[in-house]
Protein backbone atom coordinates (compact mmCIF):
# COMPACT_ATOMS: atom_id res chain seq x y z
CA UNK A 1 0.00 0.00 0.00
CA UNK A 2 1.20 3.53 -0.83
CA UNK A 3 2.49 5.46 2.00
CA UNK A 4 0.88 8.60 2.76
CA UNK A 5 3.79 10.60 1.72
CA UNK A 6 4.04 9.20 -1.55
CA UNK A 7 0.08 10.39 -2.03
CA UNK A 8 1.40 13.19 -2.31
CA UNK A 9 0.62 15.31 -5.75
CA UNK A 10 4.08 16.10 -7.37
CA UNK A 11 4.63 19.84 -7.76
CA UNK A 12 6.09 21.20 -11.39
CA UNK A 13 7.53 25.12 -11.20
CA UNK A 14 6.87 26.63 -14.98
CA UNK A 15 8.68 29.65 -16.14
CA UNK A 16 6.33 31.86 -18.19
CA UNK A 17 2.51 32.18 -18.13
CA UNK A 18 2.02 32.14 -22.42
CA UNK A 19 0.83 30.37 -24.65
CA UNK A 20 3.63 27.22 -24.12
CA UNK A 21 3.48 27.71 -20.33
CA UNK A 22 -0.17 27.46 -20.09
CA UNK A 23 -0.47 24.59 -22.37
CA UNK A 24 1.91 22.67 -20.03
CA UNK A 25 0.39 24.15 -17.02
CA UNK A 26 -3.18 22.94 -17.91
CA UNK A 27 -2.21 19.26 -19.32
CA UNK A 28 -0.06 18.77 -16.07
CA UNK A 29 -2.64 19.97 -13.57
CA UNK A 30 -5.39 17.65 -15.62
CA UNK A 31 -3.19 14.77 -14.67
CA UNK A 32 -3.48 16.19 -10.66
CA UNK A 33 0.14 17.89 -10.44
CA UNK A 34 0.65 20.96 -8.03
CA UNK A 35 1.99 23.90 -11.09
CA UNK A 36 3.24 27.04 -10.03
CA UNK A 37 3.24 29.32 -12.78
CA UNK A 38 5.94 32.51 -12.34
CA UNK A 39 4.97 35.10 -14.60
CA UNK A 40 7.49 37.87 -14.89
CA UNK A 41 4.10 40.66 -16.17
CA UNK A 42 1.03 40.86 -14.03
CA UNK A 43 -0.50 39.34 -16.70
CA UNK A 44 0.36 35.98 -18.42
CA UNK A 45 0.22 36.86 -22.08
CA UNK A 46 3.23 37.42 -22.67
CA UNK A 47 4.33 37.99 -26.49
CA UNK A 48 0.37 37.47 -27.27
CA UNK A 49 0.06 40.80 -25.88
CA UNK A 50 3.32 42.74 -26.02
CA UNK A 51 4.98 41.36 -29.29
CA UNK A 52 1.88 40.76 -31.49
CA UNK A 53 0.89 43.83 -32.64
CA UNK A 54 -2.93 45.22 -31.78
CA UNK A 55 -4.22 44.82 -34.89
CA UNK A 56 -4.83 41.05 -34.16
CA UNK A 57 -7.19 42.04 -31.95
CA UNK A 58 -9.68 39.11 -32.47
CA UNK A 59 -6.77 36.59 -32.18
CA UNK A 60 -5.65 38.00 -29.15
CA UNK A 61 -8.60 38.04 -27.28
CA UNK A 62 -8.97 34.52 -28.48
CA UNK A 63 -5.45 33.69 -26.93
CA UNK A 64 -6.22 35.26 -23.76
CA UNK A 65 -9.35 33.20 -23.23
CA UNK A 66 -7.42 29.80 -24.17
CA UNK A 67 -4.58 31.04 -21.35
CA UNK A 68 -7.03 32.41 -18.66
CA UNK A 69 -8.84 28.63 -19.40
CA UNK A 70 -5.67 26.55 -18.49
CA UNK A 71 -4.44 29.12 -16.11
CA UNK A 72 -8.17 28.89 -14.03
CA UNK A 73 -7.72 25.20 -12.87
CA UNK A 74 -7.73 24.43 -9.30
CA UNK A 75 -3.79 22.68 -9.15
CA UNK A 76 -2.56 25.97 -10.64
CA UNK A 77 -0.76 28.70 -8.77
CA UNK A 78 -0.25 31.77 -10.63
CA UNK A 79 2.31 34.25 -9.34
CA UNK A 80 2.93 36.71 -11.31
CA UNK A 81 5.49 39.89 -11.23
CA UNK A 82 8.13 37.47 -10.40
CA UNK A 83 10.89 37.40 -12.68
CA UNK A 84 13.11 34.14 -12.18
CA UNK A 85 16.59 35.39 -12.07
CA UNK A 86 15.95 38.76 -10.57
CA UNK A 87 12.89 37.56 -7.98
CA UNK A 88 13.68 34.87 -7.40
CA UNK A 89 17.27 32.62 -7.35
CA UNK A 90 17.16 30.22 -10.19
CA UNK A 91 19.00 27.34 -8.52
CA UNK A 92 16.88 27.66 -5.34
CA UNK A 93 13.93 27.00 -7.37
CA UNK A 94 15.31 24.05 -9.27
CA UNK A 95 17.55 22.39 -6.22
CA UNK A 96 15.43 24.01 -2.70
CA UNK A 97 11.86 24.84 -3.46
CA UNK A 98 11.18 21.11 -3.69
CA UNK A 99 9.92 21.09 -6.99
CA UNK A 100 9.61 17.62 -8.79
CA UNK A 101 10.48 19.83 -12.23
CA UNK A 102 11.04 23.14 -13.57
CA UNK A 103 9.47 24.30 -17.12
CA UNK A 104 11.51 26.98 -18.74
CA UNK A 105 8.92 28.93 -20.83
CA UNK A 106 10.19 32.63 -21.02
CA UNK A 107 10.13 32.84 -24.16
CA UNK A 108 12.40 35.24 -26.38
CA UNK A 109 11.81 38.42 -25.06
CA UNK A 110 15.80 40.02 -25.48
CA UNK A 111 16.61 41.63 -29.11
CA UNK A 112 19.72 40.30 -30.63
CA UNK A 113 22.49 43.07 -30.57
CA UNK A 114 23.18 45.36 -33.81
CA UNK A 115 26.70 44.46 -33.52
CA UNK A 116 28.26 47.25 -34.79
CA UNK A 117 31.07 49.63 -32.94
CA UNK A 118 29.05 52.58 -31.43
CA UNK A 119 25.77 51.13 -32.74
CA UNK A 120 24.84 50.56 -28.63
CA UNK A 121 26.08 54.23 -27.81
CA UNK A 122 22.97 55.04 -30.54
CA UNK A 123 19.79 53.41 -28.34
CA UNK A 124 17.47 56.09 -27.70
CA UNK A 125 19.38 58.51 -29.97
CA UNK A 126 18.45 57.21 -33.45
CA UNK A 127 18.23 53.43 -32.86
CA UNK A 128 15.34 51.73 -31.69
CA UNK A 129 15.15 47.87 -30.48
CA UNK A 130 12.00 45.81 -32.00
CA UNK A 131 10.49 44.36 -28.72
CA UNK A 132 10.66 47.75 -26.65
CA UNK A 133 9.05 49.15 -29.53
CA UNK A 134 6.54 47.11 -30.02
CA UNK A 135 5.60 46.87 -26.67
CA UNK A 136 5.17 50.61 -26.35
CA UNK A 137 2.64 50.26 -29.58
CA UNK A 138 0.82 47.95 -28.62
CA UNK A 139 0.03 49.74 -25.13
CA UNK A 140 0.32 53.36 -26.01
CA UNK A 141 -3.64 53.85 -25.90
CA UNK A 142 -3.45 52.79 -22.52
CA UNK A 143 -3.19 54.64 -19.39
CA UNK A 144 -1.22 52.78 -16.83
CA UNK A 145 1.49 51.94 -19.45
CA UNK A 146 4.48 52.66 -17.48
CA UNK A 147 7.59 51.40 -19.98
CA UNK A 148 9.50 53.33 -22.32
CA UNK A 149 8.19 56.12 -24.62
CA UNK A 150 8.84 55.97 -28.80
CA UNK A 151 7.80 58.00 -31.40
CA UNK A 152 6.29 56.77 -35.41
CA UNK A 153 8.63 58.60 -37.58
CA UNK A 154 8.51 58.68 -41.35
CA UNK A 155 11.87 57.44 -43.10
CA UNK A 156 12.41 54.68 -40.73
CA UNK A 157 14.97 52.26 -41.78
CA UNK A 158 14.58 48.34 -40.44
CA UNK A 159 17.32 46.15 -40.32
CA UNK A 160 15.59 42.44 -40.28
CA UNK A 161 14.11 40.30 -42.75
CA UNK A 162 11.74 38.37 -40.41
CA UNK A 163 8.06 38.68 -39.64
CA UNK A 164 9.02 40.64 -36.95
CA UNK A 165 10.54 43.29 -38.87
CA UNK A 166 7.60 43.16 -41.33
CA UNK A 167 5.84 43.58 -38.24
CA UNK A 168 7.28 47.01 -37.28
CA UNK A 169 7.78 48.06 -40.93
CA UNK A 170 3.85 48.04 -41.14
CA UNK A 171 2.87 50.05 -38.12
CA UNK A 172 5.44 52.72 -39.31
CA UNK A 173 3.80 53.21 -42.51
CA UNK A 174 0.45 52.79 -41.00
CA UNK A 175 0.99 55.75 -38.33
CA UNK A 176 2.53 57.43 -41.05
CA UNK A 177 -1.07 57.18 -42.89
CA UNK A 178 -2.95 57.91 -40.61
CA UNK A 179 -1.05 60.77 -39.16
CA UNK A 180 -1.04 62.49 -42.92
CA UNK A 181 -5.05 61.88 -42.83
CA UNK A 182 -5.36 63.46 -39.90
CA UNK A 183 -3.94 66.21 -40.94
CA UNK A 184 -6.36 66.60 -44.19
CA UNK A 185 -9.22 65.89 -41.43
CA UNK A 186 -9.72 62.33 -42.03
CA UNK A 187 -9.90 60.26 -38.85
CA UNK A 188 -9.16 56.44 -39.91
CA UNK A 189 -8.77 53.68 -37.06
CA UNK A 190 -5.03 51.74 -37.41
CA UNK A 191 -7.19 48.40 -37.63
CA UNK A 192 -9.31 49.61 -40.35
CA UNK A 193 -5.95 50.99 -41.73
CA UNK A 194 -4.56 47.35 -41.74
CA UNK A 195 -7.53 45.30 -42.59
CA UNK A 196 -8.31 47.39 -45.51
CA UNK A 197 -5.03 48.61 -46.45
CA UNK A 198 -3.69 52.03 -47.38
CA UNK A 199 -4.18 52.05 -51.13
CA UNK A 200 -8.09 51.57 -50.41
CA UNK A 201 -8.44 53.98 -47.87
CA UNK A 202 -6.53 56.58 -49.88
CA UNK A 203 -8.79 56.02 -52.85
CA UNK A 204 -12.40 55.93 -50.96
CA UNK A 205 -10.99 59.32 -50.01
CA UNK A 206 -10.18 60.16 -53.98
CA UNK A 207 -6.31 60.26 -52.71
CA UNK A 208 -3.47 58.03 -53.79
CA UNK A 209 -0.41 57.44 -51.94
CA UNK A 210 2.07 59.96 -53.45
CA UNK A 211 -0.44 62.64 -52.16
CA UNK A 212 0.36 61.93 -48.82
CA UNK A 213 4.06 63.22 -48.78
CA UNK A 214 5.33 60.06 -47.00
CA UNK A 215 9.18 59.10 -47.86
CA UNK A 216 8.14 55.54 -45.92
CA UNK A 217 9.58 52.82 -44.51
CA UNK A 218 12.52 50.33 -45.58
CA UNK A 219 13.33 47.13 -44.66
CA UNK A 220 17.00 46.14 -45.51
CA UNK A 221 18.02 42.11 -45.52
CA UNK A 222 20.50 40.25 -45.50
CA UNK A 223 19.61 37.73 -48.24
CA UNK A 224 17.17 37.62 -51.54
CA UNK A 225 13.45 38.63 -51.08
CA UNK A 226 12.70 35.07 -51.86
CA UNK A 227 14.69 33.76 -49.04
CA UNK A 228 12.88 35.73 -46.56
CA UNK A 229 11.40 32.56 -43.54
CA UNK A 230 7.71 34.00 -44.21
CA UNK A 231 7.28 30.72 -45.39
CA UNK A 232 9.27 27.24 -43.98
CA UNK A 233 10.63 25.38 -46.52
CA UNK A 234 9.78 21.66 -45.09
CA UNK A 235 13.11 19.88 -44.69
CA UNK A 236 12.29 16.76 -46.93
CA UNK A 237 11.33 19.12 -49.75
CA UNK A 238 12.17 18.36 -53.48
CA UNK A 239 13.69 20.93 -55.58
CA UNK A 240 10.06 21.56 -56.95
CA UNK A 241 8.86 22.02 -53.93
CA UNK A 242 11.69 24.58 -52.63
CA UNK A 243 11.72 26.63 -55.93
CA UNK A 244 7.46 26.67 -55.29
CA UNK A 245 7.97 27.59 -51.30
CA UNK A 246 10.84 30.54 -52.66
CA UNK A 247 7.89 32.28 -55.36
CA UNK A 248 5.34 32.11 -52.42
CA UNK A 249 7.51 33.85 -50.51
CA UNK A 250 8.07 36.59 -52.80
CA UNK A 251 4.20 36.48 -53.65
CA UNK A 252 3.64 37.40 -50.19
CA UNK A 253 5.90 40.04 -49.51
CA UNK A 254 4.94 41.69 -52.98
CA UNK A 255 1.44 41.75 -51.46
CA UNK A 256 2.33 42.95 -48.00
CA UNK A 257 4.26 45.62 -50.18
CA UNK A 258 1.88 46.83 -52.08
CA UNK A 259 -0.45 46.77 -49.47
CA UNK A 260 1.26 48.88 -46.57
CA UNK A 261 3.52 50.62 -48.88
CA UNK A 262 7.09 50.18 -47.36
CA UNK A 263 9.82 48.15 -49.48
CA UNK A 264 12.70 45.73 -49.09
CA UNK A 265 16.32 46.33 -50.23
CA UNK A 266 18.06 42.75 -50.45
CA UNK A 267 20.93 41.69 -50.57
CA UNK A 268 22.50 43.99 -47.94
CA UNK A 269 24.10 44.20 -44.23
CA UNK A 270 24.57 46.73 -41.91
CA UNK A 271 28.14 47.10 -42.03
CA UNK A 272 28.59 50.75 -39.84
CA UNK A 273 26.79 53.85 -38.26
CA UNK A 274 26.69 57.09 -39.36
CA UNK A 275 26.98 59.41 -36.29
CA UNK A 276 26.03 63.29 -36.27
CA UNK A 277 26.29 64.85 -33.33
CA UNK A 278 25.50 62.10 -30.85
CA UNK A 279 22.56 60.78 -33.13
CA UNK A 280 22.00 58.06 -35.50
CA UNK A 281 21.47 59.32 -38.97
CA UNK A 282 22.44 56.59 -41.37
CA UNK A 283 23.94 53.46 -41.80
CA UNK A 284 26.75 52.11 -44.17
CA UNK A 285 25.61 48.97 -45.51
CA UNK A 286 28.04 46.32 -47.56
CA UNK A 287 26.64 44.53 -50.38
CA UNK A 288 26.27 40.53 -49.97
CA UNK A 289 25.73 37.65 -52.51
CA UNK A 290 24.98 34.22 -51.93
CA UNK A 291 26.78 31.02 -52.47
CA UNK A 292 25.15 28.10 -51.99
CA UNK A 293 22.93 29.04 -49.25
CA UNK A 294 25.86 31.14 -47.14
CA UNK A 295 26.17 34.88 -47.32
CA UNK A 296 28.92 36.39 -48.22
CA UNK A 297 30.01 40.10 -48.39
CA UNK A 298 31.63 41.80 -50.86
CA UNK A 299 33.82 45.01 -51.38
CA UNK A 300 31.03 47.45 -52.19
CA UNK A 301 28.96 49.54 -50.03
CA UNK A 302 26.96 52.64 -49.45
CA UNK A 303 24.96 54.78 -47.53
CA UNK A 304 21.44 55.53 -46.85
CA UNK A 305 19.95 57.99 -44.13
CA UNK A 306 17.22 58.09 -42.43
CA UNK A 307 15.36 60.01 -39.38
CA UNK A 308 15.19 56.39 -37.36
CA UNK A 309 16.77 52.77 -37.46
CA UNK A 310 14.73 50.02 -36.18
CA UNK A 311 16.09 47.00 -35.18
CA UNK A 312 14.53 43.91 -35.82
CA UNK A 313 17.27 41.25 -36.55
CA UNK A 314 15.73 38.49 -33.87
CA UNK A 315 14.95 38.05 -30.52
CA UNK A 316 16.92 35.57 -27.94
CA UNK A 317 16.47 34.30 -24.46
CA UNK A 318 17.14 36.72 -21.63
CA UNK A 319 19.90 35.20 -19.69
CA UNK A 320 19.38 33.43 -16.17
CA UNK A 321 22.17 33.65 -13.66
CA UNK A 322 22.61 29.89 -13.27
CA UNK A 323 22.28 28.82 -16.37
CA UNK A 324 24.82 28.40 -19.07
CA UNK A 325 24.87 29.95 -22.51
CA UNK A 326 25.87 29.04 -25.36
CA UNK A 327 26.22 32.18 -27.77
CA UNK A 328 23.01 33.86 -27.53
CA UNK A 329 20.79 30.98 -26.58
CA UNK A 330 21.07 28.72 -23.47
CA UNK A 331 23.22 25.43 -22.96
CA UNK A 332 21.12 22.78 -23.81
CA UNK A 333 22.54 19.25 -23.71
CA UNK A 334 19.01 17.99 -25.13
CA UNK A 335 17.45 20.36 -27.43
CA UNK A 336 14.25 18.18 -28.04
CA UNK A 337 13.46 18.52 -24.35
CA UNK A 338 15.27 21.83 -23.32
CA UNK A 339 17.54 19.62 -20.98
CA UNK A 340 20.44 21.18 -19.28
CA UNK A 341 22.92 19.52 -17.86
CA UNK A 342 23.56 20.66 -14.44
CA UNK A 343 19.78 20.49 -13.90
CA UNK A 344 18.39 17.14 -15.05
CA UNK A 345 15.10 18.06 -13.81
CA UNK A 346 14.72 21.28 -15.95
CA UNK A 347 12.94 20.89 -19.11
CA UNK A 348 12.31 23.57 -22.19
CA UNK A 349 9.41 24.89 -24.38
CA UNK A 350 8.97 27.57 -26.79
CA UNK A 351 10.76 30.32 -28.05
CA UNK A 352 13.46 29.86 -25.56
CA UNK A 353 14.30 26.65 -27.44
CA UNK A 354 13.70 28.18 -31.07
CA UNK A 355 15.19 31.92 -30.18
CA UNK A 356 12.82 32.99 -32.22
CA UNK A 357 10.34 36.02 -31.07
CA UNK A 358 7.43 36.00 -32.50
CA UNK A 359 4.12 33.91 -32.15
CA UNK A 360 3.90 32.44 -35.43
CA UNK A 361 7.33 31.10 -34.80
CA UNK A 362 6.38 29.79 -31.60
CA UNK A 363 3.54 27.86 -33.55
CA UNK A 364 5.79 27.05 -36.48
CA UNK A 365 7.75 24.74 -33.42
CA UNK A 366 4.73 23.07 -32.48
CA UNK A 367 2.74 22.25 -36.07
CA UNK A 368 3.39 23.47 -39.50
CA UNK A 369 2.20 26.83 -40.58
CA UNK A 370 0.13 27.16 -43.99
CA UNK A 371 1.18 29.82 -46.55
CA UNK A 372 -2.56 30.85 -46.05
CA UNK A 373 -2.42 31.21 -42.48
CA UNK A 374 1.00 33.30 -42.98
CA UNK A 375 -1.19 35.55 -45.62
CA UNK A 376 -3.74 36.03 -42.54
CA UNK A 377 -0.91 36.96 -39.92
CA UNK A 378 0.39 39.75 -42.91
CA UNK A 379 -3.16 40.94 -43.07
CA UNK A 380 -2.66 40.19 -47.00
CA UNK A 381 -5.72 37.35 -47.18
CA UNK A 382 -8.63 37.75 -49.38
CA UNK A 383 -10.56 37.23 -46.12
CA UNK A 384 -8.27 38.83 -43.41
CA UNK A 385 -10.26 38.33 -40.38
CA UNK A 386 -11.63 35.08 -41.28
CA UNK A 387 -7.77 33.59 -41.44
CA UNK A 388 -6.86 35.10 -38.36
CA UNK A 389 -9.58 33.43 -36.41
CA UNK A 390 -8.22 30.12 -38.68
CA UNK A 391 -4.39 30.83 -37.17
CA UNK A 392 -5.59 31.28 -33.47
CA UNK A 393 -6.80 27.35 -33.82
CA UNK A 394 -4.71 25.41 -31.51
CA UNK A 395 -1.63 24.36 -32.83
CA UNK A 396 0.31 23.22 -29.12
CA UNK A 397 1.94 19.48 -30.28
CA UNK A 398 5.17 20.86 -28.83
CA UNK A 399 3.62 21.83 -25.76
CA UNK A 400 1.55 18.53 -25.35
CA UNK A 401 4.97 16.56 -26.22
CA UNK A 402 6.71 18.39 -23.41
CA UNK A 403 4.08 18.11 -20.96
CA UNK A 404 4.20 14.15 -21.82
CA UNK A 405 7.89 14.13 -21.42
CA UNK A 406 7.36 16.05 -18.11
CA UNK A 407 4.59 13.16 -16.74
CA UNK A 408 7.51 10.52 -17.72
CA UNK A 409 9.99 11.65 -15.64
CA UNK A 410 7.79 12.65 -12.96
CA UNK A 411 6.79 8.97 -13.20
CA UNK A 412 10.04 7.91 -11.97
CA UNK A 413 10.52 10.33 -9.20
CA UNK A 414 10.14 9.73 -5.92
CA UNK A 415 6.83 12.04 -4.67
CA UNK A 416 6.95 14.68 -2.33
CA UNK A 417 6.60 14.18 1.86
CA UNK A 418 3.84 15.51 3.16
CA UNK A 419 5.64 18.19 4.81
CA UNK A 420 8.35 19.05 1.80
CA UNK A 421 4.69 19.40 -0.01
CA UNK A 422 2.91 21.74 2.93
CA UNK A 423 6.57 23.82 2.70
CA UNK A 424 6.45 24.24 -1.11
CA UNK A 425 2.90 25.63 -1.10
CA UNK A 426 4.08 27.52 1.70
CA UNK A 427 6.73 29.44 -0.54
CA UNK A 428 4.86 29.87 -3.40
CA UNK A 429 1.85 31.46 -1.23
CA UNK A 430 4.61 33.69 0.03
CA UNK A 431 5.86 34.59 -3.17
CA UNK A 432 2.05 35.70 -4.21
CA UNK A 433 1.35 37.81 -0.91
CA UNK A 434 4.86 39.72 -1.85
CA UNK A 435 3.22 40.69 -5.06
CA UNK A 436 -0.26 41.16 -3.44
CA UNK A 437 -1.80 38.62 -5.55
CA UNK A 438 -5.09 38.26 -4.74
CA UNK A 439 -5.37 34.47 -4.92
CA UNK A 440 -8.29 34.60 -7.65
CA UNK A 441 -7.22 34.58 -11.11
CA UNK A 442 -10.23 36.42 -12.48
CA UNK A 443 -10.29 39.02 -9.58
CA UNK A 444 -6.84 39.74 -10.46
CA UNK A 445 -6.81 39.89 -14.20
CA UNK A 446 -9.91 42.46 -13.65
CA UNK A 447 -7.68 44.47 -11.25
CA UNK A 448 -4.40 44.72 -13.58
CA UNK A 449 -6.88 44.93 -16.75
CA UNK A 450 -5.25 47.68 -18.91
CA UNK A 451 -6.80 51.11 -18.56
CA UNK A 452 -7.75 53.40 -21.86
CA UNK A 453 -6.26 56.54 -21.86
Amino acid sequence: MASESAARPHCVAIIGGAVSGAEVAGRLAEKGVTVAVFEQNPRPFGKIEDGLPRWHHKLRNKEYDTIRGKLDHPNVYYVPDTRVGRDIDFSALCNEWGFSAVVLANGAWRDRPVGIEGAEACVGKGLIYQNPFVLWWNHLEESNYQGPEFEVVDDTMVLGGGLASIDVAKIVMLEGARAKLAERGIDVEVIDLEVKGIPKILESHGLEFEDLGLQGCTIYYRRRIEDMPVVTIPEDATPEREAKVRRSRATLLDKAMRKFGFEVEELCVADDVIVEDGKLVGMVFRRTKLEGNRVVTTDETFERRGACVISSIGSIPEPIEGIDMKGELYDFEDWDTGRLSAYPNVFSVGNVVTGKGNIIASRKHAAEVSTAAIEAFLGVADDVEAGRAALSDPTVTAAGDLAEGVTEHLAHTPHPSAEAYDATVARIAERQKAVDYTGDLASWLKLVEPKPR
